[in-house]
């Protein structure tokens, strides 16, 4: 299974458009908010399951604030992050994930790529295809495979 992850971009869908093309095709896309009235359009563009959070950009969506599922037989959570102080530090997301048995969580806000681990809890921050905040500032998106026996490897990739 290959997964999409990306977040904060903001209405903009130009760079999305182009990772789509260049990963596709992929099982899931999963999108961690800011989307900014593009949730229909990003669903149709993906042409696969999506999980689409509301980020702190997107007034008035009906999106769901945070989400989990399961990813590979592992529980995932899906938030924007702001909710939580994740412009601070991640230690907020990651103790709410853990208080959940989260295996995973999935969150943006930020615009700054990053993949950690806190013990057997994976963090993934895709950063931002629209404006990226990190060094260098190019858009960046992660890629998740998990394998037929659940094992699970994540890349932060770039434009």
């Amino acid at each position: 299974m290959k997964i999409l992850i990306v977040s904060d971009t903001h209405g903009r869908d130009r760079y999305l458009e182009q990772v789509v093309e260049r990963e596709a095709p992929f099982d899931m896309l999963i999108h961690c908010g800011d989307v900014e009235g593009r949730e229909f359009f990003i669903e149709a563009l993906a042409e696969c399951p999506c999980y689409i959070v509301s980020g702190n950009n997107d007034y008035y969506s009906d999106l769901p604030g945070e989400m989990e599922t399961l990813i590979g037989g592992k529980r995932a959570w899906i938030t924007h992050g702001h909710y939580y102080g994740i412009s601070m530090n991640n230690r907020r997301v990651v103790d709410e994930a853990l208080r959940r048995g989260c295996d995973m969580v999935f969150c943006g806000h930020t615009h700054r790529p990053v993949i950690e681990e806190y013990g057997n809890l994976l963090l993934v921050n895709p950063g931002s295809l629209t404006y990226p905040r990190q060094e260098g500032r190019k858009p960046s998106y992660a890629v998740m495979a998990v394998t037929w026996d659940g094992k699970i490897q994540t890349e932060l990739r770039y434009l």
